[in-house]
Parts: C-alpha cells; structure tokens; sequence
C-alpha cells in the first residue's frame, strides 16, 4: 500500500498521531478507499490496538461504563451480538469472573475466538431456542444484559427501523426475564431512540432509562445506547 503521513490528529487520550493518506489502488472501489483511511486514521483504533481489544466498540462499552458504573466485580453478565468480541473483553476485566466468582456469557451468529474467562457460543438470538439456551448455561438471574446487536441494513429506512426494534423488542423480554432486582439493561438503538411506547415500558421496569452517544461512536453514525438501570422485578416474571 502507498501513502504518504502528514501532521494532524489526536488519539485517544490526547497523543498526536499521523494522518494516513490511502491512494485509490487500481480495481479498489473509492468507497473501500474512505472506509480504508478511516480505519487507519481512527484513533480509536490505533487505541484498541495498543491495549488487546479486538475492536473499537469495546471503547464504547468502556466509557459508558464510566458515566453509569454498569459492570462491577463479580456481577453476571450477558452479552447479545458479542462478536468480535470487544464487549466481552470489557466485561470479563471489569467483572474478573476467574477470581470474583462473577460470570460473563456471550452469543453471536458470528463465530469468534472464545474469550479468556468468558463463556461465548455461536446462536441466532432470534431463533426460539436462543434465550433458553442461554438460560441455561447462565444457571440463575444475572445484573447486567447488554446487547450491542444491529439488524443487518437493507437501504429501506422503514424496513431498517423495524429491524432494529424488533431486535431491541427481543433483547429487552430476555432481560426482563433473567435481569435480577436492581438490574441494568444496556442495548444498542439508532436516532431517536426507542420507540415512545417501548421507552415508557421501561421507565416502568427501571429506575432510570437514560440515552447516550459515547464519544468512540462516530459522529456520523446515527446509533446511540439505551441504558436502564435500577430493574424493579415484578411479581410475575
């Protein structure tokens, strides 16, 4: 690959860093060219580079945890749409499972290199038996669910909407189901948010139902994260 480095940047944490500029290669489309300078110019991640995570998202995960103290030792953690695996890093070294007695259980329809400390296994969360499954393997009620699960796009905002809710609609019944009392439910939503309806459910359920856009998703992109906390259980669940 050609390119030439020039002045500019700050990484994550404040160290200046190269710009990278990628030249057009003959028989890469333009597009693939941005999406390549993007990547090389990220400082998010050059940062997950240098500290093992496997991918930008898991500083997602890691500053909203710092604004809303999610994850603690020894804490059961169930992480929907896990792969590559960046979430699941997060949660087993802020839960440490091995020494706290804590548990971190991902799933993905994606396989992927297991986690040191995690338990991950490849499922179709939206197949019947999925939540049963992972039932099982978690054994008893769990504090945190997180999900950073995305329906794949079809260019039909409409279409893509449905898609969206529908997995939030999925993801948020396994959590009323398993959550504990006091629980957290972290889900991946795009602009606007959840849905008014959906959104007055869970002020219902929860303490607090706050939106947020951590600073590592990019400006340009319409998602942001429903985080709820403080899960009331009700008698019937």
């Amino acid at each position: 690959m050609s390119g030439d480095r020039r002045g500019g940047g700050e990484s994550r944490g404040g160290t200046r860093m190269l710009h990278t500029r990628v030249k057009t290669a003959r028989g890469r489309k333009s597009s693939s060219t941005r999406w390549l300078q993007r990547q090389l110019n990220d400082p998010y991640v050059v940062a997950a580079r240098r500290e093992g995570y496997r991918s930008r998202a898991a500083f997602k995960l890691v500053e909203l945890n710092e604004r809303f103290d999610i994850l603690k030792p020894g804490q059961r953690v169930v992480d929907l749409g896990c792969a590559p695996g960046g979430w699941t890093q997060v949660a087993v070294a802020v839960v440490k499972p091995e020494s706290s007695g804590g548990q971190v259980v991902g799933l993905d329809i994606l396989d992927m290199d297991q986690v040191p400390g995690a338990t991950t296994f490849v499922c179709d969360f939206t197949e019947d038996d999925a939540p049963d499954r992972l039932k099982a393997l978690l054994g008893g009620p769990v504090d945190v669910v997180l999900s950073d699960m995305a329906a794949n796009t079809t260019g039909h905002p409409q279409t893509d909407h449905l898609r969206i809710i529908a997995l939030l609609e999925l993801a948020y019944a396994f959590a009323r189901e398993v959550l504990t009392e006091g629980g957290c439910f972290v889900a991946k939503v795009f602009q606007g948010g959840a849905e008014s309806e959906f959104l007055a459910g869970m002020k219902r359920d929860f303490v607090s139902v706050r939106h947020a856009k951590p600073p590592a998703s990019r400006k340009d992109s319409a998602e942001m994260y429903v985080v709820a906390t403080g899960f009331r259980k009700a008698a019937d669940l």
